[in-house]
């Protein structure tokens, strides 16, 4: 299975691509990052991070798109521009038919470190382990979002069986 992992945000957005399959050794396809400048105009801030995400999509064929749920913060600025960059994430991948999973930070850091409250060094240092890299992927936000696709290849697969267990039971039993 190859996941293309994002880690929205308007400044820097990560996009990470893994493959694999649970209980075999994951593999780095390509991990970068769409950036845009805070002097650009919140629209035009907005189509390059779509365009970046769609050349991403499009050169990369992932069978699953993975994106950091937004969460609250203090920040209310910092939380619409991400919410923002996550929608063009769903969009670019549902214009494709690609099945998209949303993780809550803690969900990543526990699939991915075993610590719902690991800090960011935990995290890229696990990411750097668990893809066989000699270096941490620079900025966090590329390693976070290789994070994320590691988190749903290991996650996400039991959680769409699962899925379809209960749709399949539903099923048996409306008849």
């Amino acid at each position: 299975m190859r996941v293309l992992g994002i880690d929205p945000g308007l400044t820097r957005c990560g996009v990470g691509v893994v493959e694999g399959t649970v209980g075999r050794p994951l593999s780095l396809v390509d991990v970068g990052v769409v950036r845009t400048g805070a002097e650009v105009p919140i629209e035009e801030r907005l189509l390059l991070v779509a365009r970046g995400l769609d050349e991403w999509i499009d050169r990369v064929r992932p069978d699953a798109v993975a994106v950091e749920r937004v969460f609250s913060q203090a920040n209310v600025s910092t939380v619409m521009g991400t919410a923002q960059v996550s929608g063009l994430a769903l969009v670019a991948a549902a214009s494709r038919g690609i099945p998209v999973a949303l993780h809550t930070p803690s969900e990543v850091k526990a699939a991915v470190t075993g610590n719902g409250r690991a800090d960011k060094a935990q995290v890229g240092a696990m990411v750097t382990r668990l893809l066989r890299l000699d270096a941490v992927p620079k900025p966090a936000d590329a390693a976070d979002s290789l994070a994320l696709a590691i988190c749903h290849i290991w996650r996400g697969t039991a959680i769409n069986r699962i899925q379809a267990a209960v749709a399949a039971q539903a099923g048996g039993a409306a008849r």
